[in-house]
């Protein structure tokens, strides 16, 4: 008779009981390099991911030309973007007459930088096939607004838009530019990938109102910026634009 664990077995039961003992005992030790295995077969499945993604990513390719792009973005619309984009490069030009500043109105469904910069007419074409900016203020302007009339929507999809904004980057004869200052379009969808995937950007600007709703998509713009590497400093992450109404 054999005693363990508070069971009493005998004969054949015995012999049976030894041998499921034992096989426990050789089966325990494969689960632990089972888990270690899955483990690591699911680090190289990221691992692998992560390169099939990085090869889709296109390379980014300075301007000729320009040595610092910065953008200014909102996660909502209607929050004075534009406007700070307009102080911005305005701003830049007058502290230093002797940097040569660029704005580009990347909003293709929307564009707002030809009424602020009160510029108006189609771009002329260089001998090089390339569009030449408009130019107020002492700012070299590029926009969809030039291109098409004030009241004419730009109804395309997504690949026509990216079209755009390729054309709108890299087939004009910027010069040389000190800062090219890059008015984004609300929300982080395409036309904010492709920017910063295609161009290296020197700096984020995030706008928005006080708002909670606003300053939550705010918050958004900035961390989507984080995720490709756009350096947003903690001074501009949230510059908001207060409003005060009066009855006159």
């Amino acid at each position: 008779m054999v005693a363990g664990r508070g069971l009493v077995v005998s004969g054949l039961n015995a012999l049976r009981v030894g041998r499921f003992l034992q096989r426990g005992r050789r089966d325990s030790a494969p689960a632990v390099s089972f888990s270690s295995a899955a483990g690591s077969h699911k680090e190289k499945l990221k691992n692998r991911q992560a390169e099939l993604m990085s090869r889709g990513l296109p390379k980014q390719k300075p301007l000729p030309g320009v040595k610092h792009v910065l953008v200014v973005a909102s996660g909502k619309g209607g929050v004075g973007k534009s406007t700070t984009a307009v102080n911005l490069a305005l701003g830049i030009a007058a502290t230093d007459q002797a940097k040569a500043v660029g704005l580009l109105d990347a909003d293709v469904y929307g564009p707002s930088i030809p009424r602020m910069m009160n510029l108006k007419g189609n771009p002329e074409v260089s001998d090089r096939n390339l569009m030449i900016p408009l130019v107020n203020y002492g700012i070299q302007c590029m926009s969809m607004g030039f291109l098409v009339e004030e009241t004419t929507p730009v109804v395309w999809r997504g690949l026509m838009v990216m079209s755009a904004i390729e054309r709108l980057l890299r087939q004009v004869d910027w010069g040389e530019l000190d800062y090219l200052v890059v008015d984004m379009p609300p929300g982080t969808g395409d036309v904010q990938l492709s920017v910063s995937q295609n161009i290296p950007i020197s700096g984020a600007v995030i706008v928005s109102t006080p708002q909670d709703i606003a300053l939550l998509d705010a918050r958004r713009g900035a961390e989507m910026f984080k995720k490709v590497s756009v350096p947003v400093s903690s001074s501009s992450v949230m510059h908001c634009l207060s409003f005060s109404y009066h009855k006159e």
